[in-house]
Formats: C-alpha cells, sequence, structure tokens
C-alpha cells in the first residue's frame, strides 16, 4: 500500500509564496521598529563615557546610575507631574466637551449644523505654528488686563491644548455616535430616561470604544508636545518634552540619561496603549468608516 498522500492545501489558502513573504516583512518591520528601543536600552545602561566614544552593540559595562541620577540631574519628577496634570486635564475636557457636543450632532437637526461640522473638521488643515504667536500674545494681554495668569501656567497650555484636541475629538465622535442605533436612544426614553438619561446610561456605553480611542488620542497629543510647551510655559510649569532639554548642557550631554529618561517617561503612554488597544482600534475603524 502507497504511503498516504500529502494533505491538499485548501483552494482558498494564501500561496506559499505571499506567507514567507509576509513572515519577512514583518520581521523586517519588527526589526526597524525595535532597533531603536533596543539602542535607547543598551545606552541607558552605559556608563557616560561609553556612550560618548564609538557605539557598541553591547555594553562593555552595566550600570544602573543613570536611571537614579535622572532625579537630580534636572527635576524630572516636577515636569512628569506637569505633564501629568496638563495632559490628564486637557484628555478629560477634550472627552467631556466632544461627548455633549457629538451627540447634540449626531441626534439633533439644527440651524447651522453643516455649517458647524464642516468647521470643526476645516480646523485640523492650519499648522499649530500658525496659532504659536496669536495665542502668545493673546495671553499675555490677558494676563495684563484681568491678572489671570494664562502665560506661563498650566490652566493656559491646557486651553492651548484643547485648541487642536477637541475639534478632532469631536469630529471622531460624530462618526462613531451615528453608527450607534438610534432605537437605543428611543428605548431609553420610552423607559423614562431624559435625553441626558439616555445619553449616560445607553449611548456612552455603547460608544465606548470610540471615547476610548479619542482619550488616547488627546492624551497623547498632549503628552508629547513641544511647540507650544516650550514658549508657553516656564522653569516651574515646564512639561516633560521641553524638560529632557535639561541634560543638554554647554560642556556636554548626558546621552545615558536621556535614554534612561526617554524610557522611563515613555512607560505610561505604552502601558495605557497596550491595555486600551482592542478599544482604540475598534474606536478607529468605526469613526473612520462615517
Amino acid at each position: 500500500m502507497s504511503e498516504a498522500a500529502a494533505p491538499r492545501r485548501s483552494p482558498t489558502a494564501a500561496p506559499r509564496s505571499f506567507v514567507w513573504s509576509r513572515a519577512l516583512f514583518l520581521t523586517l518591520l519588527s526589526g526597524f521598529v525595535l532597533l531603536p528601543v533596543y539602542v535607547m536600552l543598551s545606552s541607558s545602561l552605559k556608563p557616560l563615557q561609553d556612550v560618548s566614544g564609538a557605539f557598541r552593540w553591547l555594553p562593555g559595562e552595566v550600570t544602573l546610575s543613570p536611571y537614579a541620577d535622572i532625579w537630580s540631574t534636572i527635576p524630572l519628577a516636577r515636569y512628569f507631574l506637569n505633564s501629568l496634570l496638563v495632559a490628564g486635564a486637557a484628555t478629560v475636557c477634550s472627552v467631556v466637551v466632544a461627548v455633549f457636543a457629538a451627540y447634540a450632532v449626531s441626534r439633533y437637526e439644527f440651524r447651522g449644523k453643516r455649517v458647524f461640522t464642516v468647521t470643526v473638521l476645516s480646523t485640523q488643515m492650519f499648522p499649530g505654528i500658525l496659532f504659536l504667536l496669536p495665542l502668545f500674545l493673546l495671553y499675555v494681554n490677558i494676563g495684563n488686563a484681568t491678572g489671570i495668569a494664562l502665560f506661563g501656567s498650566r490652566g493656559g497650555l491646557i486651553l492651548t491644548y484643547l485648541t487642536f484636541s477637541l475639534p478632532f475629538s469631536v469630529w471622531m465622535l460624530i462618526g462613531y455616535l451615528e453608527s450607534v442605533p438610534r432605537d437605543l436612544d428611543e428605548a431609553a426614553l420610552v423607559d423614562g430616561c431624559g435625553p441626558l438619561g439616555a445619553l449616560f446610561r445607553v449611548v456612552v456605553p455603547a460608544a465606548m470604544p470610540g471615547i476610548v480611542a479619542v482619550t488616547v488620542y488627546s492624551f497623547m497629543t498632549a503628552w508629547g508636545e513641544v511647540l507650544f510647551a516650550s514658549v508657553l510655559t516656564n522653569d516651574t510649569t515646564r512639561t516633560l518634552a521641553v524638560g529632557l532639554q535639561g541634560y543638554a548642557t554647554q560642556t556636554d550631554v548626558y546621552w545615558n540619561q536621556v535614554m534612561a529618561a526617554s524610557l522611563v517617561v515613555s512607560v505610561p503612554v505604552v502601558a495605557g496603549f497596550l491595555l486600551l488597544q482592542r478599544y482604540l482600534v475598534a474606536g478607529l475603524t468605526a469613526g473612520a468608516v462615517k
């Protein structure tokens, strides 16, 4: 009796050449993405003289002192707290306002609705540097006229971040809330809920992936922003994105501490992204469809 024949490939299975090409491409892409991370990690574990010299793939001497020195070379803890407060407050305000605005646009008809949506979208066409000088002059004049310190304060930076994160958040949530069936709202209203009750008890839970996507976008945008933070802050309110420049002095650059600090400050964003990845992908996909 002849040997058993090799199992046949399914007619719908991808060709072997495609499978191998895909594996090779993903391997090269992974290496391209992870190589800078390895360089950062290895450099953060080297003494300064090793980092300043010729680059070596394997550290000749491993030390954890850069991770201890980053907190004393510059006030990293204060910068970290500033970034956390500013990014967190800007994210909360952006998401709360965007939920109400998107719910009104997706559920009600009113005069100027189309103009409002087009205006919200059109704000994304302008570069951020276009608003830098007007906001600077506006904050300074408001401070001189009223005594409200917006320039050099966390509050002024939060308002600044809302100017470009809020329009995008509203646009994203409009598309996502329109994908939520209106029958859910009507059922909630029949059960005795008011418009706000229907929003918070029915629509918001159903739209949670989209809300999470907007939350992650708003937080990451504020967390890594450099342009406005470098102009509208001072030594007390400086954020991480700008404060990391303090590791470069007139005579030297503490490259090992720069790499260590970059890894440390990336932990909150990376951890949050990994935890919310499932909601983020679903929210971005649904919003893109609309």
